[in-house]
């Protein structure tokens, strides 16, 4: 069988890949008949998300473990899944505070790839190995593969490469679990430590997975890092309180959250914002611990960082 015969009898048994019946009409409908259509089958994302929080956890675990040993999460993906990656890595230490190494996106094409499709990149499984040797992958990161399809060769090299460099992995896909056990994806499946597999049947147009596959990755990319995120500290009740005051808006974001939770006044909020240097959850501990800025750092210290842990001097303990 040659190569091209092989993906065709591939792409015939991925579940993105197949007709709708709910959408088999669509193209007769009125607007709001077409939008409606849509409305219905996006409700069925969240759904498959719910199913699969136990992998989600799991992966979560094994993030926090690597981020606590200083290592890094790498998302690896091509075209819409590896755009959520990018996304979701950028988006990390403008919200969080942390550096930009510590989440990743890498997608098949290089940054190009962000803006036009760049056919092609995502063919062939050494580029993804290649990629994992240039980050310098190595067993204290978690590298995350994203394909929606599954097959991407790109994402299977490059999950496949890092096991063998040590990093613990993770693969998300909008198909079935069973599809790991077939054998053109055993190889994956063996270096894949968790399988995250968001069941949202087939797109509203087949195979355009920018649609219910991609909402789901969206999903699942924003609960891997803000559960990660809060697990490091990086949350106090439910507010980002590890932001970095990079423009206006968080300059006065940072300044309501301290607000919000003390309930100073606007000015006070500014004046204990300049004792702390511009760090939010030094500023807190400072206030409702009523501290200095030197024991407040201490205190944060003391409690890996966290603010709730930090102002009542204690050591944090994971729950």
């Amino acid at each position: 069988m040659s190569g091209t015969e092989e993906l065709f009898h591939q792409l015939q048994k991925i579940t993105t890949e197949q007709r709708n019946a709910a959408s088999m009409t669509i193209d007769a409908g009125s607007v709001t008949e077409i939008l409606t259509i849509i409305n219905a089958e996006d409700t069925r994302v969240a759904l498959a998300v719910e199913k699969e929080i136990p992998r989600i956890a799991e992966a979560v675990e094994l993030i926090v473990k690597a981020f606590s040993a200083g290592g890094r999460l790498l998302y690896v993906g091509a075209g819409t899944s590896g755009r959520m990656g990018v996304l979701d890595a950028s988006e990390c230490p403008p919200t969080f505070g942390v550096s930009f190494d510590m989440v990743q996106g890498i997608i098949a094409g290089g940054d190009a790839a962000m803006f036009r499709a760049q056919e092609g990149a995502e063919d062939k499984r050494e580029n993804g190995a290649r990629d994992m040797d240039a980050k310098g992958v190595t067993s204290a990161d978690v590298v995350c593969g994203i394909a929606a399809s599954l097959r991407t060769p790109y994402v299977i090299g490059a999950v496949i490469h890092a096991k063998e460099l040590g990093a613990r992995t993770i693969y998300v896909t909008t198909n079935p679990r069973t599809h790991f056990d077939l054998p053109e994806y055993r190889d994956l499946g063996e270096a894949v430590d968790v399988k995250i597999c968001a069941e949202v049947g087939p797109e509203v147009i087949m195979g355009s997975t920018r649609m219910k596959s991609g909402t789901a990755q969206k999903l699942i990319l924003n609960m891997l890092t803000t559960a990660s995120m809060i697990r490091l500290g990086k949350v106090y009740e439910n507010m980002m309180i590890d932001l970095q005051m990079t423009n206006k808006k968080l300059v006065e974001r940072s300044k309501r959250i301290v607000m919000t939770i003390t309930g100073l006044s606007y000015d006070e909020a500014s004046l204990s914002l300049e004792l702390s240097k511009g760090h939010v959850k030094t500023a807190l501990v400072m206030i409702k611990a009523g501290c200095s800025y030197a024991e407040a750092q201490e205190r944060l210290l003391k409690a890996s960082g966290f603010v709730r842990a930090a102002i009542d001097g204690v050591p944090y303990t994971i729950h």
